[in-house]
């Protein structure tokens, strides 16, 4: 499976950087990139459970593609949200539910930093794309 450019250019921005000072540093450039949620879309209907931190999930498909926002009341939460959005963004529902999370996270140089909670919380935001998906 080919990476979506702007997944293409995170691997790139993470391969350059050594320790996990600089990954940290880089993470948080990461999240104050993604596009920031009105407080309308900060809904209970929108809220992923099963992440220790407050993140709401926005879905749409537009031509078979999927089109994702996310928000975190957490920093890092927000930098690892916006990796795992280059990721997805624009993938079909078979491509969506074949995605490797774990593998995508080790390419990036960030397994070892991921938490098991935040690690479950990443993976309930990924269920819950796939079940968007699943459901239109």
């Amino acid at each position: 499976m080919t990476l979506p450019e702007h997944a293409r250019q995170a691997l790139e921005a993470f391969e350059q950087v050594k320790g996990w000072e600089q990954r940290a540093r880089l993470l948080m450039q990461w999240g104050d990139r993604l596009e920031p949620l009105d407080d309308a879309e900060k809904t209970e209907a929108n809220r992923v459970h099963g992440c220790e931190s407050l993140v709401w999930l926005l879905a749409e498909q537009v031509d078979g593609q999927w089109r994702f926002k996310a928000g975190s009341d957490a920093r890092l939460l927000r930098g690892l949200l916006a990796l795992l959005l280059v990721r997805v963004q624009g993938l079909d529902s078979v491509e969506l539910a074949g995605l490797d999370l774990r593998e995508w996270f080790t390419q990036l140089g960030l397994e070892r930093q991921l938490s098991p909670s935040r690690s479950n919380g990443l993976h309930a935001v990924l269920m819950r794309m796939a079940a968007l998906a699943s459901t239109c």
